[in-house]
């Protein structure tokens, strides 16, 4: 790559890293491949070179985010640094925080929210449904 070059365009899988999405490489690597990040709409590969102003869409734990790339950094920094790379779209921040609530209401209701019985809290409920108590 020029030098010029180095300053408009960065590998989108280090992007990744750099912006704080992923720990690793090797991690944004494999979200690329299996196609939860698109670029422009498009399904990209590792090698794709984004630059300022790209949109970036991102399935990242069953959460959906869409980035507008404001900047790019070639190291990673610490995360006040790192999310000024970026500006987040406020419709799919709504949408991704009203999945959260969902699976947390999802969670309460659950037979067991607070884990498996224990072996004395089966003995109890065995107790209750043969009429003992």
């Amino acid at each position: 790559m020029k030098s010029s070059d180095t300053d408009t365009a960065m590998r989108l899988d280090k992007w990744l890293w750099a912006a704080r999405f992923f720990k690793t490489r090797s991690l944004a690597q494999k979200h690329i491949e299996l196609g939860r990040v698109r670029v422009n709409g498009d399904k990209v590969k590792n090698s794709k070179n984004i630059g300022t102003g790209d949109i970036i869409d991102l399935t990242l734990n069953s959460l959906p985010y869409k980035i507008k790339v404001l900047a790019l950094n070639h190291q990673r920094r610490p995360a006040p640094e790192a999310r000024q790379l970026y500006q987040e779209d406020m419709k799919t921040a709504e949408l991704r925080e009203q999945q959260k609530l969902l699976d947390q209401a999802g969670r309460s209701s659950a037979a067991y929210p607070d884990g498996r019985p224990t072996k004395r809290d089966r003995r109890q409920i065995d107790k209750v449904k043969r009429g003992d108590w």
